[in-house]
């Protein structure tokens, strides 16, 4: 049976026939993106900014883990901003005084001497009240921060926009997914508009199309350069921007817009005239009922590289890429189902393709919330780019995946820097950092270790998904410096391989015992598999294995298992806390078997967390954790039981997004791209035999890398 995949995408476009602050929809190509509201554009920016939540505290001065008071999932307590942002877009404050990073550093004794770590940071907000002793890593933690480049909206004739979206009346406004259009209908004033929104899959450029009355009554579409939105320290002196507008006749033009020591060309082309209006540049009709405005972005001071491309060819270039990433790749449906719940899965399954390869499909890795707005100031985090992208070789569209592969060789040198002022061989890549691979300072991050053999993961994953010995030799230098580290990091004690303190277990609840902490479950079988297939590499391009690695890796520490015979999360005091993430489970599941994991015990760490774990403090991604493990145990219901958990944490909005937390987090894609990856856990074991529960169809079709590899990934 061959699936249909455009009826399959078109049945869960998203329509909004009302305006709610989470209501936004996102245009993009995974380096560039904007979010529109229900009037088609980024009119009602006030009406969707985010509204910091009075319950949110800061449970410690020193942590700043945000919690919250458990309460029931309410939508009105999210919003979702309106920005328009780029990889390339990026700026930073000035301080009242010159920071240096060795004030934000704390030296740790460890067996093997003095480590310097990052640390001195512990708050998520720059509004927050900072320590003097703090300011330093609070400003290397927020800067560079991400920009937010400007916004297309809808203006009356005093060049203003309208003040709220209830008066918009009769609003119908749908994304087609198949070829990422919005399309937006409405009254206003009177007169009904159409409005059509299109960004280009290959380049920085936004085209809109205006029908309307209004046009004629001296209505039209504004660029607007709004101040930067993000919150200020004490320490931080006022943002300083600037604009110059260049006329290229009456329909063309070039504004430079310089914000700190970052300065970024727009160009507007329209079908009707420009005016320049200072921090807006507006486009009227000129009389007419029809308006087409195009918008390209560049970085730097010249407009040379900019497409003047038409409204018309822009959007064709959309229709042309979009259809291809339907079509191409895995797909899969659950139609005929009549468990309820199925469609609901399908329409998150559908949904969360498009918005990863929107927002995490770029040159650099992804922000958590991608380029829909800024969260931890627009910075990356390297533990969760296997979150937002393993997903890509695993349905089958890697190269979206390779995109952001040159990035981690630029990054590289500074890894092996990180890495050689602490002591190790190899490299050290960060936990949060931007396009500089400077690693930020945090109380948290910079004890990670979880997020290093991801990038062996994630080269394994594409090589399965079909990559030639070129391909292999180009990045085996990232496998070989990311396995130096690991194989060197690791301490042998009576035989075996530990993880030593300091360091923060993916559950990051360990905060306080960091200092001790030693040997998380998942990490341990974590390593093992990637040392184990670092050498793996070094056969296929014809190098010896190297013998370090593989003794580190046969010779990992068994975790530890508590006295009611399951897991621990690490294999020292106070061994498990029954919040956050639930990491031990990936240790089978979200890993292949290892030969360190007992999936007897593994089954009973699946039971307890079902029965005893506080999923009010989980996070999004953690229903997949729970699915992939439930998967590779073999019992597939409970893995769409995991999918589709009642969970304040696990609600998928009519756009696709998963928020998390009012006030800060208000959309997770991680939580997307583990659904994607889980779905494709469960679609490979039922390719091998599995069978779904009564009342569930399943359909796939395309390649799927779970299937081969023994050893190495998913076999079911």
């Amino acid at each position: 049976m061959t699936i249909d995949r455009r009826r399959l995408v078109r049945a869960h476009n998203p329509v909004y026939t009302s305006a709610h602050p989470t209501a936004v929809l996102t245009l993009g190509n995974g380096d560039f993106a904007m979010s529109v509201d229900v009037s088609g554009l980024q009119t009602f920016a006030r009406f969707h900014e985010i509204v910091p939540d009075p319950r949110r505290v800061v449970t410690d001065g020193v942590s700043g883990l945000p919690e919250q008071q458990v309460r029931a999932f309410d939508v009105d307590d999210f919003q979702i901003p309106l920005r328009t942002q780029a990889d390339w877009g990026w700026y930073r404050t000035r301080a009242t005084r010159d920071f240096r990073l060795e004030e934000t550093e704390t030296v740790y004794d460890t067996n093997r001497g003095p480590v310097p770590y990052l640390d001195r940071m512990g708050l998520q907000r720059p509004a927050d009240p900072i320590a003097e002793e703090f300011e330093a890593g609070a400003w290397f933690h927020y800067n560079p921060r991400r920009a937010h480049l400007g916004r297309l909206a809808l203006v009356g004739p005093d060049g203003a926009e309208p003040q709220h979206p209830s008066l918009l009346v009769d609003v119908r406004t749908e994304l087609d997914l198949w070829s990422a259009t919005v399309r937006a209908e409405y009254s206003l004033e009177g007169e009904r508009v159409s409005v059509t929104t299109v960004a280009d899959p290959a380049g920085d450029v936004l085209a809109v199309d205006v029908e309307s009355g209004l046009l004629q009554r001296g209505w039209g579409v504004a660029w607007v350069f709004d101040a930067q939105p993000d919150d200020l320290a004490a320490f931080e002196l006022p943002v300083e921007h600037t604009t110059s507008w260049s006329p290229d006749g009456t329909r063309r033009g070039v504004a430079q817009r310089t914000v700190e020591s970052t300065t970024y060309v727009v160009q507007i082309q329209t079908s009707g005239a420009l005016v320049d209006g200072g921090d807006r540049i507006l486009a009227s009709a000129a009389g007419l009922s029809h308006l087409d405005v195009v918008v390209a972005l560049a970085p730097g001071k010249s407009a040379a590289s900019l497409d003047p491309a038409s409204f018309d060819e822009v959007r064709a270039r959309a229709e042309g890429w979009w259809q291809r990433y339907w079509q191409d790749g895995a797909a899969v449906s659950f139609g005929g189902s009549t468990d309820p719940r199925a469609q609901e899965l399908e329409r998150r399954v559908v949904l969360s393709q498009y918005l990863l390869a929107v927002n995490s499909a770029g040159s650099t890795p992804p922000a958590e919330s991608g380029l829909t707005y800024n969260t931890w100031t627009g910075k990356f985090h390297l533990e969760m780019h296997w979150w937002h992208a393993a997903h890509f070789p695993l349905w089958g569209r890697g190269h979206l995946l390779e995109r952001s592969l040159p990035w981690y060789h630029h990054a590289l040198e500074r890894a092996r820097e990180t890495a050689a002022r602490q002591g190790y061989r190899g490299a050290r890549w960060p936990k949060q950092t931007d396009p500089s691979a400077r690693e930020s300072p945090s109380n948290i991050g910079v004890f990670l270790v979880w997020q290093q053999p991801h990038l062996i993961h994630l080269l394994e994953l594409l090589r399965e998904e079909g990559r030639d010995d070129d391909f292999l030799r180009r990045h085996y230098p990232l496998i070989e410096a990311t396995a130096d580290f690991m194989a060197d990091f690791v301490e042998e004690r009576d035989g075996a391989y530990v993880l030593p303190a300091p360091l923060i277990p993916a559950q990051e609840s360990y905060l306080a015992n960091r200092a001790t902490s030693e040997s998380p479950t998942f990490e341990l079988a974590y390593w093992s598999w990637a040392l184990l297939c670092a050498n793996e590499w070094r056969r296929r391009i014809g190098l010896e294995p190297r013998e370090d690695w593989q003794r580190v890796a046969a010779n990992m520490r068994p975790p530890h298992v508590l006295a009611d015979g399951t897991y621990a999360a690490i294999a020292t005091p106070p061994y498990l806390i029954r919040k956050d993430h639930p990491s031990m489970l990936m240790a089978a599941g979200w890993l292949p078997d290892t030969g360190i994991i007992d999936l007897g015990i593994m089954r009973a760490t699946l039971d307890a967390v079902w029965s005893d774990w506080d999923l009010q403090s989980s996070w999004g991604w953690d229903y997949p954790v729970m699915a992939m493990t439930a998967t590779r145990l073999g019992d597939i219901p409970r893995a769409l039981d995991a999918l589709l958990h009642a969970s304040a944490k696990n609600v998928f909005l009519p756009n696709g997004h998963n928020p998390q937390m009012p006030g800060f987090l208000t959309l997770y894609l991680p939580a997307n791209g583990g659904l994607l990856a889980a779905v494709a856990h469960v679609a490979a074991a039922v390719r091998a035999g599995a069978a779904m529960p009564e009342g569930w169809i399943a359909e796939s079709e395309g390649a799927w890398a779970g299937a081969p590899a023994p050893n190495l990934r998913v076999v079911y």
